[in-house]
């Protein structure tokens, strides 16, 4: 049974309603910040479970409500299909491995992520032809990934950002490779009994936080430059990345 004092209690409440925040005003983010703050204090495989159905149920609106379910699932189904193949092989991984090591797996992601942000570097936009074999690829490295830290930010973002999709097909591609990767996650993860029931409940108590901090975001997304709001969350999830990567390689 896993317990939580009154301090840890506060600060996974705090991670997600932070996490919420970053989603609110960037649209994206809430798995890698909570995993990126959780990760400090708990093992990995605790932080995955704890950030489960507050993910699932912000993925939801974001990926099937919305004019372009159909022309996402028709273009990106290799993308997806490999997403949710890869995370229940990374699950498999997530089970024999050491957990500190993959946190400071987890720690690179951030850094790669965040200085590919903050340098404005993008992939080059694929032809058609390359589309066919990359999609399946990346949605696979993707997945693996996630099956083994949690986050499907790295390289699946970056992906589909090159592809040029219209805003609305981007918003609902990404939400839905992360609410199904999210479900292979948590399947996989209770196939190898890293998804205690007291954690499935615990996860429970992220939803209302992680909701709130969302409405907060939205509010703030309104009154100040976004631009300005992501290079901010980018260097303080960058030098998150940064220290579980020492922590755990040094």
């Amino acid at each position: 049974m896993t317990s939580f004092d009154f301090a840890e209690s506060a600060f996974v409440l705090g991670a997600f309603t932070v996490a919420g925040f970053v989603k609110g005003v960037a649209g994206f983010g809430l798995p890698t910040v909570t995993l990126g703050l959780l990760a400090l204090t708990r093992p990995l495989p605790e932080a995955m479970a704890l950030m489960l159905v507050p993910t699932l149920l912000t993925n939801v609106w974001q990926s099937l409500v919305g004019p372009a379910l159909w022309p996402v699932l028709r273009r990106l189904w290799p993308f997806l299909a490999a997403a949710v193949a890869g995370t229940l092989a990374g699950a498999g991984v997530l089970a024999r491995s050491d957990a500190h090591l993959l946190s400071g797996l987890l720690g690179l992601l951030l850094v790669a992520s965040a200085a590919l942000a903050l340098l404005g570097l993008a992939l080059p936009t694929p032809t058609p032809g390359r589309e066919r074999w990359l999609s399946p690829a990346i949605g696979g490295t993707a997945g693996l990934l996630t099956g083994m830290t949690g986050s499907f930010l790295f390289p699946a973002a970056p992906y589909l950002a090159a592809m040029r999709l219209p805003p609305q097909h981007f918003v609902q591609g990404f939400g839905l490779g992360a609410l199904l990767a999210t479900l292979a996650l948590a399947l996989g993860m209770a196939g190898h009994g890293l998804l205690p029931p007291d954690l499935g409940l615990a996860s429970l108590v992220g939803v209302a936080p992680a909701f709130l901090g969302m409405a907060l975001g939205t509010r703030v997304r309104r009154a100040m430059p976004e631009t300005r709001f992501r290079d901010v969350i980018q260097v303080a999830l960058g030098l998150v990345g940064l220290w579980l990567a020492v922590r755990a390689f040094a």
